[in-house]
């Protein structure tokens, strides 16, 4: 609904050639930024569906609604990384660089021969579309940002909304204008209607409810047919349909004590480490590798009772706000807990299946990184009431 060219309230004109008339900016609304899909929001069970065998009770279930928001389609790859390494030692200080590179010791392991990835695996062509680790949750959320930055400018540049080559025509002088304005494209306001809002890390709660995927189990009258231990029907990790697909794995895991990938030949999950993206089936909102590959940063931070904080609305356990650290026995190491331990949920090529139900939850500080845990960003969808 347009707002007209009054105040439908006081009757002011808007955009009058006084100057001192309010300014309303037209507006048309921008596709989704490149790689995204649209997970539109609702009510669903979150927590652990699988039998809790850490005994850890962190995430019992309860009913909570997620808004409509976007998450991208793949985690964030190798070459997606070296893209912004590249853009960070162009622009930014040699000291930022530095802290800006993945960590690829996370590789090393004095009792296995991994040497190879240490060197090869982050900017080895033939890894460029496998998923980046030894990145930290610090990190991820650096990259979120300068992507934002990156995504704004890129569309402005070429006057396009989407990879879809959607012209914005007339709109784009529009917006041009604001841009002269404003000396930068990253500095047009948010009333323009030109910026995409920010990438972002998911929120846990956001990432459960993607991964989960429930909207394939409806039927009828917001009746479900089934819940979901996995990304898909059933208890199996094979897909269970008929046809030439049939018995293939669907995702990559471990599947037990030193079985990375079964035996050579059609049976097993092919990869002994990570895998390239979209190698196993999507879920039924379009996302892959929602189970398996890599696990993936969240932006919560970790307490064990965030099932008990939590708000039931767009959930978010933020650091400094009740169940406070100190009320953690730190100092007498009887417990590990502080405002820098974050969430990564998901699984990876280097954990048995159970990790790879989205209600598990795992946490490791914000700083640290290993080589099975990745991320993917999202961003809000603006303009819905869903």
């Amino acid at each position: 609904m347009k707002p007209g060219k009054s105040s439908s309230k006081t009757g002011l004109a808007y955009n009058g050639k006084d100057g001192e008339s309010f300014q309303v900016k037209q507006y048309k609304a921008l596709p989704a930024g490149p790689d995204l899909v649209f997970i539109e929001g609702g009510r669903f069970t979150m927590g652990s569906l699988e039998e809790d065998v850490m005994n850890t009770r962190d995430n019992l279930e309860r009913t909570v609604s997620i808004q409509s928001f976007y998450m991208d389609e793949t985690e964030v790859a190798n070459v997606h990384y070296l893209e912004y390494l590249d853009a960070v030692q162009r622009d930014s200080s040699e000291e930022f660089y530095r802290r800006a590179l993945p960590d690829t010791n996370v590789w090393f392991n004095p009792l296995s021969f991994n040497d190879s990835y240490v060197t090869m695996y982050l900017r080895h062509p033939g890894f460029r579309l496998y998923p980046v680790v030894g990145v930290s949750w610090v990190q991820a959320t650096d990259y979120c940002t300068w992507r934002t930055n990156a995504v704004n400018q890129s569309m402005f540049a070429k006057g396009t909304a989407s990879k879809k080559g959607v012209s914005l025509g007339k709109k784009r002088k529009a917006a041009q204008a604001d841009a002269a304005a404003a000396s930068a494209p990253t500095e047009m306001s948010v009333e323009s209607g030109y910026v995409l809002p920010p990438y972002r890390l998911p929120t846990e709660a956001e990432w459960e409810y993607a991964a989960k995927g429930m909207i394939g189990t409806q039927y009828a009258d917001e009746n479900q047919s089934n819940q979901r231990i996995y990304p898909w029907d059933g208890s199996t990790l094979r897909n269970s349909q008929r046809g030439r697909k049939q018995g293939q794995m669907l995702a990559n895991f471990k599947r037990g004590k030193g079985d990375y990938a079964g035996i050579a030949g059609r049976s097993n999950d092919g990869a002994i480490i990570t895998q390239e993206l979209r190698s196993y089936p999507a879920n039924d909102y379009g996302l892959y590798d929602m189970a398996g590959n890599v696990n993936e940063w969240v932006q919560d931070v970790y307490r064990p009772l965030s099932y008990t904080d939590f708000n039931d609305l767009n959930s978010l356990r933020r650091d400094g706000y009740m169940d406070e650290a100190s009320k953690y026995d730190t100092k007498n190491s009887n417990s590990i807990i502080d405002d820098k331990l974050r969430v990564y949920k998901g699984g990876s090529w280097s954990d048995v299946a159970y990790w790879l139900s989205p209600g598990t939850r795992r946490f490791m500080d914000q700083d640290s990184s290993t080589a099975t845990v990745g991320f993917r960003c999202a961003m809000i969808a603006t303009g819905r009431n869903k």
